[in-house]
Formats: structure tokens, C-alpha cells, sequence
């Protein structure tokens, strides 16, 4: 019991201000001036970077196995709906590039006897359409993080640009 009222002596102590307990200097903690907030200037319009607008982006997957990127395929649709990102298109080829190669099986003789070894690359195309510039990053660093293995994604994007000055439509009058 004493000692708890020593804590509670100690505690009234340093909240009044500087003591000695113990021979230990405490200072009471002090509080900054509380400081409103400033108010925030409104940028100009001038300085204000706007979006940039893609009318087309297009994906083109490569794959070995055609389920993968069939799989693939529906994953990045269903994450272009859920983001409002229209889909205009999504097709595979019909046939798959064929790539052989012809090897002996022994280096130095037997010319006859040989071992062709096939790799096929199968494609699929999504075409999306309308983006702008933050949802396309979002998006394709979402699919990307995502990719399967065996699996490679080309993008291509058409991006709307402004019409420059110097260029002017032709007169009606002629």
C-alpha cells in the first residue's frame, strides 16, 4: 500500500512539472502548439496533367498449351469486366505455329537415323477498347502479375492524341 502511494505522489509530481524522485530528473512531456490546418491552394488549370486516352489496346498471348491459355484468356475478360473495360474482342487462331527440329540420334554415324522434335505456339487476342490511361496500368499489371508459365503477353496500344497546332483542317471555301 505504501508503495502505490508513492507511484501516486510520483504521478502528481510530474505532472506539475519538473521533479526529483529518486534522484532521477523527470521533465513533464510538452505539448506543440496546436497549429489549424493551412489551406490548400487550388493548382491552375494549366499545370493540371490530364489522362491520356487509349481508343484500342491490344493483347496478344502466346502459349504452349491451348487449356492454359484458354484459361488465361477468360481471367483477363472477367478482369476487364469487373474494372468496366469493354471488350470488344477475343479469338484464338485456328492453327498453331509449328516449329521442328531434326536431330541424329548418333553424331558420328547413321545418317538415316534421325529424331524430329516439335514445339507448337498456340495464340489467343483480346482487344479491349476505350481505357484510360490509370485503369490500363492498373489492369496490366494485374494480368501481368498473373501469368501463367509458359505463357508470354505482347501489348500494343493506340493511344488519342490532341491534334497539333500547326497542323489546321482544309477550307470549305475551295
Amino acid at each position: 500500500m505504501n508503495i502505490i502511494k508513492n507511484i501516486l505522489r510520483n504521478v502528481t509530481t510530474i505532472r506539475s512539472g519538473i521533479s526529483n524522485v529518486q534522484g532521477i530528473n523527470i521533465r513533464s512531456l510538452s505539448v506543440a502548439p496546436f497549429n489549424p490546418i493551412q489551406k490548400i491552394e487550388n493548382t491552375p488549370p494549366n499545370n493540371v496533367e490530364l489522362d491520356k486516352l487509349y481508343k484500342r489496346i491490344e493483347l496478344e498471348m502466346r502459349g504452349i498449351d491451348p487449356a492454359v491459355m484458354l484459361s488465361y484468356s477468360w481471367f483477363c475478360v472477367a478482369a476487364a469486366s469487373h474494372l468496366g473495360i469493354q471488350v470488344t474482342k477475343n479469338w484464338a487462331m485456328r492453327k498453331s505455329e509449328k516449329e521442328r527440329h531434326t536431330l541424329l540420334k548418333c553424331v558420328h554415324i547413321y545418317k538415316k537415323h534421325r529424331v524430329q522434335y516439335e514445339v507448337r505456339t498456340y495464340f489467343r487476342f483480346i482487344h479491349l477498347q476505350r481505357v484510360t490511361g490509370s485503369t490500363c496500368d492498373t489492369y496490366l499489371e494485374y494480368i501481368e502479375r498473373n501469368l501463367p508459365e509458359g505463357c508470354a503477353l505482347k501489348v500494343t496500344k493506340v493511344e488519342c492524341v490532341k491534334l497539333p497546332e500547326h497542323i489546321t483542317p482544309p477550307n470549305k471555301e475551295e
